[in-house]
């Protein structure tokens, strides 16, 4: 059968999820030289117009050898014509990334949350989470910029100078506990302001139940009519082209009536170039803002604030320990305490020094062998293209005195050593030189936005 070729060749020139979600639930009959199609609803039928209906005319002109020479597509209402229940492909969100065997379509499809519904149901399923507030937030120096814009979007809401607002960084820094503690003030001093929270997966989920049911409409006038948008893990969009296009199209229409939009996402948006590029253009409209790692100090200070909360006496050096140990996230530094509060419940004693080591040994293991006074000192050698011998070296010079200096003060942040330790490995330096270093890796980090940003690059390069 001609159409059963077709789709033979569209599955090898298209995506599996493109394939699975718009092309395989289509019904073809052949009228002399006219191939006509079959979609559930309009809107199907205008996004193959607008896709694909070009290579399905050629594929069908070439399959058919010349026999075919236009192909139609049209909403199916045509009694009888509806597939069958062993043909119906997978249509739930996971076919949208990988093709699902029928088989496990009613396993997969109680996954897929229904969207026909106003905000305020919508809100039961995805609540904002109460402790998302400002007042619960830390802020340090590497995500101070990040929480004052937050809160200014409160007092500007839609202001096109920060709309969208996108937060970017890596993932457990504290991105979404920003937006939604903008939800959160937000719906405190207006109760009935339209807000809606999801990521870019439940926005994916939505938009394909909608589709199933026919609801489209529904769908838009409920994302389209929301003062607050917030959509977490944006990237995470990529290879949905519909729902790509459907998003598009919704943060079009909340920007022109001048609705505020917040986005996350683990890069600056000019990296994600696996997004349609109107989209990624649309996003550096408004106001970007980096989330980094937090510092030492940023991390003391959650750890304490985590265990005010939860009740739990954690000691400061206890503490000091914890931050210097874990450093990547704030969910693996939470994770850290919640491990140390359960060993030391279990055993019936007081957080100390010796339950903390015992509870975080298994970090400490794989710290050690990862990141080293050693490790930091290649990478930074490799980093400003200086010789290693020079870099651990008594030569003074600038281009070598900088980056030895920056490469100590690194040791003293993610390896936990003492001065004297980071000294010895420096050439046998003094542990008075080694805290005069980190002193200026400090001061040169507030007075140097260049050296501030080599500092980030290489503490990323050494966390990855």
């Amino acid at each position: 059968m001609l159409w059963t070729d077709c789709l033979t060749r569209l599955r090898q020139e298209l995506s599996d999820n493109v394939f699975a979600m718009w092309i395989r639930p289509l019904v073809a009959e052949e009228h002399e030289q006219i191939l006509r199609l079959y979609a559930p609803n309009p809107y199907w039928t205008r996004y193959i117009q607008e896709h694909h209906l070009e290579l399905i005319s050629i594929l069908a002109e070439q399959l058919s050898e010349g026999r075919i020479r236009q192909v139609e597509i049209m909403v199916d209402s045509r009694p009888g014509a509806i597939l069958k229940a062993s043909e119906q492909p997978a249509t739930t969100t996971a076919a949208l990334e990988t093709p699902v065997p029928s088989s496990s379509r009613k396993e997969k499809e109680s996954e897929v949350a229904p969207v026909a519904q106003p905000v305020s149901k919508l809100s039961k399923k995805r609540q904002l989470n109460p402790l998302f507030t400002f007042s619960l937030f830390v802020e340090g120096r590497s995500n101070q910029m990040a929480a004052e814009t937050c809160r200014k979007v409160l007092t500007q809401l839609g202001a096109s100078q920060h709309n969208p607002l996108f937060l970017y960084g890596p993932t457990g820094l504290g991105k979404t506990h920003l937006m939604q503690a903008v939800g959160n003030a937000l719906l405190q001093a207006k109760p009935n302001a339209r807000v809606m929270y999801m990521t870019a997966e439940s926005f994916v989920q939505d938009f394909v139940s909608s589709l199933q049911k026919g609801k489209v409409e529904e769908f838009k006038k409920n994302c389209r009519s929301l003062d607050l948008l917030l959509v977490d893990d944006i990237h995470l969009l990529a290879g949905k082209e519909a729902s790509l296009v459907e998003f598009f199209y919704t943060f079009n229409a909340l920007l022109d009536e001048s609705k505020q939009i917040i986005l996350t996402s683990d890069r600056y948006p000019k990296e994600l170039t696996e997004l349609d590029p109107r989209l990624v253009s649309r996003f550096s409209w408004g106001l970007s803002v980096g989330v980094e790692p937090p510092d030492i100090e940023t991390r003391i200070e959650i750890l304490l604030k985590k265990a005010e909360s939860t009740g739990v006496d954690l000691p400061r050096n206890c503490a000091l320990f914890i931050a210097q140990q874990v450093v990547a996230n704030v969910r693996e530094l939470e994770g850290a305490l919640n491990k140390v509060v359960a060993i030391s419940r279990f055993k019936g004693s007081t957080i100390d020094l010796d339950i903390v080591r015992e509870s975080l040994k298994d970090v400490l293991a794989i710290r050690a062998r990862t990141i080293s006074t050693e490790n930091i000192q290649r990478v930074v050698s490799e980093y400003f293209r200086i010789p290693l011998k020079e870099l651990v070296g008594p030569k003074r010079t600038r281009i070598y005195a900088r980056p030895r200096q920056l490469a100590m003060g690194l040791a003293r942040e993610l390896t936990g050593d003492s001065f004297p330790e980071i000294g010895m490995a420096f050439g046998g330096r003094d542990h008075s030189t080694v805290m005069h270093a980190c002193e200026k890796v400090q001061s040169l980090r507030e007075e140097d936005p260049i050296f501030d940003e080599d500092y980030k690059n290489l503490t990323r390069l050494l966390q990855s």
